[in-house]
Formats: C-alpha cells, sequence, structure tokens
C-alpha cells in the first residue's frame, strides 16, 4: 500500500501523523510512504530521517492525496484538503465530526473511507487512541489555566498554589476520565485546592483511594455542579459522550455568575465544548472573555508540545496504520471490532451512529459495507 503523510495545516499544529520510526514499521513490511517536505521539521523530525526509515518525498500535499491509498494525519482535514480525497481512498485521522456539519457534509461527498482515531475503541474499554491526547490535554489544561489566571492575561491574579498565609486557588474539574485525572495530578502537584466531579462515583471512589485529603470529590448532579462552578478560580471541562456532541454543563447564566477574572478551559471543544459560552480558539488567539471570565477553548490544545503528543499518539496509532496497510480496510475491520468502531464516514455514508444522530443522517451500518 502506498501510505501517505501530508504536513498539517491547522493553526499552530506542528505535530504529525507518523514519526520516522512508524515509517520504518511500514516499510519494513514492504508498503511504500510518502511524506511531504517538511512535515516534521517544526519538532526536529527531519526529512533526512524520513528518507533513512524508507519514505520518499513530495513537495505537496495535493501529490500525496493524488497517489496515496491511505492518508495518516493528526488533525480533521480542512476544506480543500477534503477536496483531495476520493473514493475509496482511506483517511486515517482525528475526526470529531458531531460538532462539524460541514466537514461531515465534505467527507461524505468524497466517497472516501473515514476512519476516526476518537471512536476506536480499546479491548479493556475506553478510547486508546484518544487517551494519550487527553492526558496532554489534561495536564496542559492545569498549565494553561494557571497562566491565565494572571492578571496580565485578563485573570484575578491568583497564584495557583497559593504561598504560605494565603489561600491556594480552586480549582473545579469536571468529569474524572482521563482528562480530568491527568487535569487533576497536576492541580495537586501545584498545590491548588481541588473539587473532582463526576456520576460515575466507583471511579470518584478510586480517586479518593489515591489522593485521599488532598482532593474533594463530589457526585455530579446540576446543584453540585452549580455550587462548583461558582466557587472556581479555574474551572475544567473534560466530560466526553463517544463521538457525540459534549453535554453543556455550565450555563451561560453559570457564566454570569462566575468570579470576575476566573478562567475557564475546555476540553471538550473538539466535541462542541461542555459550556454554553464555548466557541473554538487557536493557539494564536487562546482566549475571549464572557462577563468578565477568561475563556481558553484551543480546539488542538496537544499541538501547543507537539513533540510529545506526537510520540505519544504514534504509540497508540501505528498498531492499527499497520493493520490497514497490511490487510486493507475491510478485512481489518472485520478482524478487529474496536477498529471498526472508527469507521464514521464510508463510500457517501454515515457509518456512526452518534454522528448520524447528531447531524440528522441515516445511519448505515458498518457491517453492511465491509461485504
Amino acid at each position: 500500500m502506498l501510505i501517505g503523510l501530508p504536513k498539517e495545516i491547522k493553526n499552530h499544529e506542528y505535530r504529525v501523523g507518523l514519526t520516522p520510526a512508524s515509517v520504518r514499521e511500514l516499510t519494513s513490511r514492504g508498503h511504500q510512504v510518502q511524506v511531504q517536505t517538511g512535515a516534521g521539521a517544526a519538532i526536529g523530525l527531519t526529512d533526512a530521517q524520513y528518507l533513512v526509515a524508507g519514505a520518499t518525498l513530495a513537495a505537496t500535499a495535493a501529490e500525496i492525496f493524488a497517489g496515496a491509498d491511505m492518508i495518516v494525519k493528526v488533525k480533521e482535514p480542512q476544506p480543500h484538503e477534503c477536496a483531495m480525497l476520493r473514493p475509496g481512498q482511506i483517511l486515517y485521522t482525528y475526526l470529531h465530526l458531531a460538532p462539524d456539519p460541514d466537514q461531515t457534509a465534505a467527507l461524505i461527498k468524497s466517497g472516501a473511507v473515514c476512519i476516526a482515531y476518537e471512536t476506536i475503541t480499546g479491548p479493556g474499554g475506553g478510547l486508546p487512541l484518544l487517551a494519550p491526547m487527553s492526558e496532554v490535554a489534561g495536564r496542559m489544561a492545569v498549565q494553561a489555566g494557571a497562566a491565565h489566571l494572571e492578571k496580565s492575561k485578563g485573570g484575578m491574579g491568583i497564584l495557583l498554589g497559593g504561598v504560605p498565609g494565603v489561600t491556594a486557588g480552586h480549582v473545579v474539574i469536571l468529569g474524572a476520565g482521563v482528562v480530568g485525572t491527568h487535569a487533576l495530578q497536576m492541580a495537586v502537584g501545584m498545590g491548588a485546592r481541588v473539587t473532582v466531579l463526576d456520576k460515575n462515583v466507583d471511579r470518584l471512589r478510586a480517586l479518593d483511594l489515591v489522593f485521599g485529603n488532598r482532593i474533594h470529590t463530589v457526585y455530579s448532579n446540576a446543584q453540585s455542579v452549580e455550587d462548583a462552578v461558582l466557587d472556581a478560580d479555574l474551572l475544567v471541562g473534560g466530560v466526553l459522550i463517544p463521538g457525540a456532541a459534549a453535554p453543556k454543563l455550565v450555563t451561560r447564566g453559570m457564566i454570569g455568575r462566575m468570579k470576575k477574572g476566573a478562567v475557564v478551559v475546555d476540553v471538550a471543544i473538539d466535541q462542541g465544548g461542555c459550556f454554553e459560552t464555548s466557541h473554538a480558539t487557536t493557539h494564536a488567539e487562546p482566549t475571549y472573555m464572557v462577563d468578565g471570565v477568561v475563556h481558553y477553548c484551543v480546539a488542538n490544545m496537544p499541538g501547543a508540545v507537539a513533540r510529545t503528543s506526537t510520540f505519544a499518539l504514534n504509540n497508540a496509532t501505528i498498531g492499527h496504520a499497520v493493520a490497514l496497510a497490511d490487510k486493507g480496510w475491510k478485512q481489518a475491520l472485520k478482524d478487529n471490532a474496536h477498529m471498526k468502531a472508527g469507521l464514521n464516514v464510508c463510500n457517501g455514508q454515515v457509518t456512526y451512529e452518534a454522528v448520524a444522530k447528531d447531524l440528522g443522517y441515516a445511519h448505515v451500518s458498518a457491517d453492511s459495507l465491509l461485504g
């Protein structure tokens, strides 16, 4: 199979879909890999390293898309990239379709086989290809939030960990999954007061066993969410419904009643966000204000630490990439029900039920297209 690796073009996106080591995994099995010149240069992955791994180079993304049987990316294809996809071509990347009707329509029109990292499941449950980026984003959420609590960045001027004799800042985390757990670790490490809310009591028990009285665990309901939000100096949203739009847990009214200069970080923004006031921002302009509250809603947060993120992502994605290349998409999905869960759009049909429901498309089962 000929696998194409284009350079990412989203604002301040420096990650790359395949490292040289991943390219070697593919070329050592007899596949060809074509890499766009400079695809990994921003994070120290040089064209020379890709050549040593067995890749060839192409000057433009158009050349990559025109020739490749499978495109491997990190972020969702931008409109002109969608236009370069063709029927039967495999697209293997993050998609986050539920809050993005324009991209969904473009992928349907392309006829491509679109496999989303974020809906591939794991044998033990969970979303193993989403997890590494959720780990990064959870940790970054507290790092970014702490920075934007500084007065010069719009915050109320709080040092998150406090100092002796001065109360530490209060971090409230909605969701005790991967994002929430890693945000929790960072916040505790910085010395903040931390409250985490979730509906899964077993998950709260597990966190309590690890962190004890260094955190407060609270069962999530409308009242407890509102109480916690209004007391927060830094609010982190990390809730997820796989493949579907994120639930709006924090209303505009709650935001209006928060402390002036508080910071909210919506890690769920790729799936539409879990705050009613959220809209996607970029690393170039990461924040905006609503009712005196700083909103940090960068849609590709891990792109800021692109080298770490690239290696973490490749650890999770390369196994499925090899299977797709070795077997072809139909056989690979037949053999692995977890990978089959990643099929979102195929041959002009929406094959992921939550996406179809949220965007008003007819749902066509993946099995019906596997022959």
